[in-house]
């Protein structure tokens, strides 16, 4: 059993959610006064223009509990959620999003299960309510990114989660990463979590998100699959491909050389360019390998004093 959290921030990206912050606001308050618990509601204006700015400026000098920070533009929700995090000192964060699409009364069973043991307590959208084109791409973007991270969860995606501190304090989140906040937690060795939580119908205005946020979140799992596996090795990717491509390459060139030295013309063979493109790029990737090993040395004593700062105690058998 897990030390037992005593505070919590909520953080709730917003943008051109007006018709929202008054409701959820007065959902969230409700649930949280009565946990037992030192709380915050932290609102992340990210650049609205829809007025919300000016609503959420005269919550927060409404009701103590409320913490408003605002961002120049619209940054994005991983710069938003990033703003939230800095924002808070409690003991664990809830993350959640301000369609009130969420329902804030999920807010006790997400932190009962870290109090369980966990670190990081993903949401999952049971019953969605969405338009089924959604529905199918959610099942789809889970589905390969379970089966490519091996953090096997149903719902990545779902914006109600529950963070220790220490989780978002090691978390760099950037461009659309935030989809992928459970494997990047579990890639830092966090015991990820999921329950099952309620969905609730869209009540007012419409999703800041269309199909392109799959391509992009395709793309990003690339970055996560590499950063995941290849972090601490990049020679074992770059080179080990490189090696491929230039053994084809010379094995292509020492072809045509037996071809060459028997009497056949081979300078206007497209096979010769090929063996020779092989060859230089296959060196080119070893030695991005050999850079990228060089880098990462360079900044493995910062990890390594980081590791020891974490250390409580060791005990050693005499």
């Amino acid at each position: 059993m897990a030390a037992r959290i005593a505070s919590v921030s909520i953080v709730v990206p917003v943008y051109n959610e007006r018709e929202s912050i008054g409701p959820l606001a007065e959902e969230l308050l409700n649930v949280l006064r009565t946990s037992g618990r030192r709380f915050e509601v932290v609102f992340v204006d990210d650049g609205s223009t829809d007025g919300s700015r000016e609503l959420l400026s005269d919550l927060a000098l409404a009701e103590p509990e409320v913490v408003v920070v605002q961002l120049r533009r619209n940054f994005g929700k991983a710069a938003a959620l990033t703003a939230g995090f800095r924002e808070s000192d409690a003991d664990a964060i809830v993350t959640m999003d301000g369609d009130m699409q969420d329902d804030p009364a999920e807010i006790p069973g997400l932190l009962d299960e870290l109090e369980a043991g966990a670190d990081l307590v993903s949401g999952w959208k049971t019953q969605r309510q969405d338009a089924w084109s959604k529905r199918a791409a959610s099942r789809l973007f889970n589905g390969v990114t379970s089966r490519v991270s091996g953090v096997q969860l149903h719902d990545l995606n779902c914006g109600l989660k529950a963070y220790r501190a220490e989780v978002v304090r090691a978390l760099a989140l950037t461009g659309d990463q935030y989809r992928y906040i459970p494997v990047l937690a579990a890639n830092e060795g966090f015991r990820v979590s999921e329950v099952p939580v309620n969905h609730r119908p869209r009540l007012h205005g419409r999703s800041k998100y269309g199909p392109e946020r799959y391509l992009r979140g395709f793309l990003d799992l690339l970055t996560i699959w590499f950063l995941g596996r290849f972090r601490g090795r990049p020679m074992h990717l770059f080179g080990g491909i490189g090696m491929l491509l230039l053994a084809a390459g010379v094995i292509i060139c020492a072809y045509l050389s037996v071809l060459w030295l028997i009497g056949e013309g081979i300078g206007g063979r497209p096979l010769l360019l090929l063996g020779v493109l092989l060859i230089v790029v296959g060196i080119q990737l070893i030695t991005i390998g050999l850079v990228s090993e060089m880098l990462q040395r360079y900044h493995v004593r910062p990890e390594v004093e980081e590791a020891e700062s974490r250390v409580e105690r060791t005990v050693r058998s005499r």
